[in-house]
């Protein structure tokens, strides 16, 4: 099984990011949803020359990025930041791209269900028929309710993508669904060939390894579904702003952007020393692979 990760986690120079991945022994990323951030051309080089591939990417659903917004204007500027997406990926030579179809963190409806649903199936129709026509597969990520309340199971994702159609699929996440589905294992067995991609991390956000989850047999699971894509590492690292924390750790000295840095938090994560994400990031691929993957 093939290793993949996220770089949204972190904002540092891609060349950063790719030289760490190749330093531990992943095989791809899945790059961050922000096309106008990266000079494509460099970033392929950049790819080849630490022999990283791009699996794919993912949206970045900030505040004005949501396809079931009652503004239309808000649902047409988010399907043309979407295709700018998957030209990126496309000239990265990526795969897939996972889409979240609203803001991460918007926890309450502006619109009736049926309404949403029906904007969401409009504008997802659009983009996965771009998609298809550039050679990407799109997927649907379902969330958990702390970050939205629109798609949040697998079953609800099923039944969207049945609806979308252009073989759109469906993205799984071990964090999420450790949250919202009643049975995690039977949620990977019922999206079964739909599955486009994995995102892991252990029920507490933390790298593979550091909670609960017994990853072998996830990896198990993974392979009774002939999962074929890689597992792709969404680990989020949290500070600790109490007495027990670890001073002599240190704090990264990275730059974000306001925007970097309000996801990044949102998301329950700080900037830690390049020295314990680099920690996490091997422990991580290492605990996966002894579990079979």
């Amino acid at each position: 099984m093939k290793h993949s990760m996220h770089n949204w986690m972190r904002p540092e120079p891609i060349e950063t990011t790719l030289e760490r991945l190749h330093r531990f022994g992943y095989d791809s990323i899945e790059i961050s949803g922000e096309p106008d951030r990266y000079n494509w051309d460099e970033v392929r080089g950049l790819m080849d020359k630490y022999e990283i591939e791009c699996w794919g990417g993912v949206t970045l659903m900030f505040e004005g990025r949501d396809l079931i917004h009652p503004d239309k204007y808000v649902r047409v500027g988010t399907i043309a930041y979407i295709k700018d997406c998957i030209r990126m990926v496309k000239a990265l030579r990526g795969q897939m791209f996972c889409i979240v179809p609203s803001v991460v963190g918007k926890v309450k409806p502006l619109a009736s269900a049926a309404k949403e649903w029906k904007w969401a199936v409009e504008s997802l129709k659009e983009v996965s028929a771009f998609a298809a026509d550039n050679g990407i597969k799109t997927g649907i990520e379902p969330l958990n309710r702390f970050e939205t309340y629109f798609i949040k199971r697998h079953d609800q994702a099923l039944r969207l993508v049945e609806e979308v159609g252009n073989d759109m699929r469906v993205v799984l996440d071990t964090f999420h669904i450790n949250i919202e589905e009643e049975d995690w294992r039977q949620a990977i067995r019922n999206v079964g060939d739909r599955l486009l991609d994995f995102h892991v991390a252990d029920n507490n956000r933390k790298p593979c390894g550091q909670g609960r989850y017994d990853w072998t047999e996830v990896v198990g699971i993974l392979k009774e579904i002939n999962y074929q894509g890689p597992m792709t590492a969404e680990f989020v690292l949290q500070m600790d702003r109490t007495p027990l924390a670890n001073a002599a750790k240190g704090i990264s000295e990275i730059e974000a952007s306001a925007a970097d840095l309000k996801f990044i938090q949102e998301h329950g994560s700080g900037l830690v020393s390049a020295a314990e994400y680099d920690a996490c990031v091997e422990a991580n691929i290492n605990h996966l692979k002894a579990a079979g993957a």
